[in-house]
């Protein structure tokens, strides 16, 4: 039971400490869609979306309102579209247009993003996912709410590195394609390595064919209520670090469980997962590099980052855990930069480098994500730094992702303004000697020999 003591608590942290959820993620199933017919095709799949989520934004806003818990994101993630179009789909322009039936369902139930634009190529690609693959570019540059994904490796199958040169490649057109608007195309498009079938967060949410029907995802947040709880301990060893950590885990996933259960039973869809993941935003006191600090650390990037992040990331889950029966997704802390206003202010002190982003992504739940660079980046780099990250990934058996953007027309030095929670960033410099020949190879690097379990 849930004592008057922990009411106001919670109260405290949604007014002063900006505790929300992040996001109420509807998955749907677009299995049933299947068919060969393109037009047939996408009016299938704009009914099933808007029927199923007809309830979706209303739901959480009636939530909102009774609990005076902040739902900053009303979502839908569907089944990788790469599965669904493969009948119909004869060239990239046909996604497109289910991209656009993606984009319209989106609208029609006002929720904030859809994600599913998707294809799952760790092992190899068939003619419909390079279709899909193809199509992204034109696909984001023609959508507003659309947010596609692509599983490049995992630790059961290896690295597909063919596709990993052709993803650098639709990175850069995606990024000129969307130019106008400071290719914000890339930051709607992610790659990953161990990509999870219940991930509520964009833009990687897919709705996996693991998965039920229809299933409810939330996602919470809480970087400030965390930054906050540490100040009581400042000074303490590592023991009683830990252990607050653990218990604002606890309490911040209790709020996510409350709102995952109530929008569950109101709209008749079962409860999935609630991604523990503390997810900053561009709002000040609202970062993850503010926990560094509040650790003893002068700068995010200072020596003892990534020792001072993996304590974080063990013990956010260690709390949440404890909360909840149904954990998943990514879970644990993010490193976004251009979300993270401490982020932004490390990197423009020099604090923060794209190298000591990579190795903190070995102890994160996700990898390098939001992170601006120089318009004129080859394509060949964006895929060796794809490789470095998929390889961290596939290595360490745990799931990777890369949310490159390269901003036309920009350079090391400048910024670039995303809006909302998308934030701005600064354009970091990247690694000039080049890895061609390397990505050039083609093939498949094979899966490490801790793989083979069965």
């Amino acid at each position: 039971m849930i004592n008057i003591h922990e009411v106001l608590e919670t109260n405290e942290m949604i007014e002063k400490e900006n505790l929300d959820v992040r996001t109420i993620t509807l998955g749907i199933s677009l299995l049933n869609c299947i068919d060969t017919d393109l037009d047939r095709l996408c009016k299938k799949i704009y009914e099933r979306i808007t029927t199923t989520a007809r309830d979706l934004v209303k739901t959480g806003m009636d939530i909102e309102k009774e609990f005076g818990i902040p739902i900053v994101n009303k979502r839908i993630s569907v089944t990788p579209i790469s599965l669904i179009g493969g009948s119909a789909c004869k060239a990239p322009e046909d996604y497109v247009k289910i991209a656009q039936t993606l984009d319209r369902a989106a609208k029609a139930t006002g929720v904030n993003f859809i994600g599913g634009y998707s294809a799952l190529v760790s092992k190899g690609m068939t003619e419909s996912d390079e279709y899909l693959l193809r199509s992204i570019p034109q696909a984001l540059a023609a959508t507003d709410f659309v947010c596609s994904s692509v599983n490049l490796g995992s630790t059961k199958t290896g690295m597909n590195m063919d596709a990993v040169e052709m993803m650098g490649e639709i990175i850069l057109q995606t990024a000129e394609e969307t130019k106008e608007k400071d290719s914000i195309g890339c930051a709607k498009l992610v790659v990953f390595c161990n990509a999870p079938d219940d991930n509520p967060f964009m833009a990687g949410a897919f709705h996996g064919v693991t998965e039920a029907d229809a299933i409810i995802n939330v996602g919470v947040s809480g970087p400030g209520v965390m930054r906050k709880a540490l100040e009581s301990v400042r000074g303490t060893d590592f023991g009683t670090l830990c252990e607050k950590i653990k218990k604002t885990a606890f309490k911040i996933t209790r709020v996510g469980q409350l709102v995952a259960r109530e929008a569950s039973n109101r709209l008749g869809i079962p409860f999935g997962i609630i991604d523990l993941s503390l997810a900053p935003t561009p709002a000040i006191g609202d970062s993850i590099a503010d926990i560094f600090e509040e650790m003893g650390l002068q700068r995010a990037g200072a020596p003892g980052t990534t020792a001072a992040l993996a304590l974080l990331n063990d013990q956010v889950k260690k709390g949440g855990v404890m909360a909840s029966s149904y954990v998943g997704g990514l879970s644990g802390a993010f490193i976004p930069v251009s979300e993270d206003q401490g982020m932004i202010h490390a990197v423009t002190d020099g604090a923060l480098t794209l190298e000591k982003l990579e190795a903190m992504t070995c102890v994160c739940s996700v990898g390098l994500d939001m992170v601006a660079i120089p318009g004129d980046t080859k394509a060949e780099t964006i895929s060796g730094i794809i490789a470095d990250e998929m390889a961290i990934g596939m290595i360490n058996q745990k799931t990777t992702a890369v949310r490159l953007i390269p901003v036309i027309g920009k350079k090391v030095g400048e910024t670039v303004e995303f809006g909302g929670l998308l934030g701005y960033a600064p354009i970091m410099p990247v690694n000039s000697f080049d890895c061609s020949a390397f990505i050039h190879r083609g093939g498949r690097i094979p899966a490490p020999i801790h793989s083979f379990k069965n």
